[in-house]
């Protein structure tokens, strides 16, 4: 089995291949940069330093939000493409989940990845592993960081928060949290396209047409035009 994952849903770009038990290679940026000029240029190189060529894909794993808007939507569609070209499954994962998996495997304990949603806002959830397993213990969420902190600390384990967007936040986390709030080191806030690519693989394929972003909340520009016409 060889997957190719895809993620450019946030600032991050990440591409990785894995074959079998091995992580063939990953490309990695955290840069202020237009992904759709640069996420077909970083897969043909990876591939080509791979030695691998589209003909061998099995899968495609692709970040499907929450996040950019504009990020989501330029990963969901080069998977989709790539995935009905080659008549491979497809398989979508939560980019916070990403996120929090590369950074809680070893911690003893919840894991929360953050993304800003502005306005105190978070794009959040909680995770753990639990015997060997990554599981959700809160569903993702767009919520007030403030809120999200008064609701974490009935929890009965530390928290390890982890995200690019984490320096925004933390204040008010460990105000609230005070010891129970644990933060990552910098090295681990980028996603990981090769955890993306763990996550997946032994998910099933999704159909190809139907397959959406979730974005957990409207485009502003969207809404806006839903609350005008009486649709919300």
């Amino acid at each position: 089995m060889t997957i190719l994952a895809i993620d450019t849903s946030n600032y991050p770009l990440g591409v990785a291949l894995i074959e079998e038990n091995q992580v063939l290679g990953e490309y990695i940026t955290n840069l202020k940069k237009n992904h759709s000029v640069r996420i077909m240029p970083a897969i043909q190189t990876l591939m080509k330093d791979c030695e691998r060529v589209p003909a061998q894909l099995t899968k495609i794993v692709v970040a499907k939000g929450p996040g950019s808007y504009t990020g989501v939507r330029i990963g969901v569609s080069i998977a989709k493409t790539l995935a009905w070209s080659l008549k491979i499954p497809l398989v979508g994962i939560s980019s916070l989940e990403i996120i929090a998996a590369g950074a809680g495997r070893y911690f003893d304990g919840y894991v929360s990845p953050l993304i800003d949603a502005r306005r105190g806002q978070v794009y959040t959830g909680l995770y753990q592993y639990q015997n060997g397993q990554f599981t959700t213990v809160k569903e993702d969420r767009l919520v007030l960081s403030a809120d999200w902190a008064a609701a974490l600390k009935e929890e009965q384990k530390p928290i390890l928060f982890v995200g690019n967007d984490l320096a925004l936040h933390q204040t008010v986390l460990e105000d609230t949290l005070g010891s129970k709030a644990v933060f990552a080191a910098i090295t681990e806030h980028n996603p990981r396209p090769s955890e993306l690519a763990l996550l997946g693989r032994e998910k099933q394929g999704e159909d190809i047409h139907s397959f959406v972003p979730n974005y957990i909340r409207l485009a502003e520009a969207e809404a806006k035009w839903l609350e005008a016409n009486g649709k919300i």
